[in-house]
């Protein structure tokens, strides 16, 4: 729906072009793009719900490990065994960095 609206904008914007007035094209070129970002939105949302319910539940011995909330204590354990002191120093500067930079554009 995103890029349907970016073609249907790009040639008003840099050709000059006109839809006639009332016509589907023209109503999608002039529709505020935060209520169509709404719109989008809405029809993401009924998507996932539809998909939800029309495709069987997973096998969760399958997807085990794939999200923090099907972690098993071995996962963690399995994961932090992994950890380096670079690892950690890195994550360290990057959140400072992070941090500054906030700091500095919020003026």
């Amino acid at each position: 729906m995103g890029l349907f609206r970016l073609a249907v904008d790009t040639p008003v914007k840099l050709m000059g072009t006109t839809y006639t007035e009332g016509s589907f094209l023209w109503i999608v070129n002039n529709i505020f793009f935060q209520y169509y970002s709404l719109l989008i939105t809405v029809v993401c949302i009924l998507v996932f719900i539809i998909v939800s319910y029309a495709t069987k539940q997973p096998d969760y011995a399958k997807i085990g490990g794939l999200t923090y909330s099907t972690l098993t204590a071995e996962d963690r354990r399995e994961s932090r065994a992994t950890w380096t002191t670079k690892d950690l120093l890195l994550s360290l500067l990057l959140i400072a960095l992070i941090i500054a930079i906030y700091a500095y554009f919020t003026g």
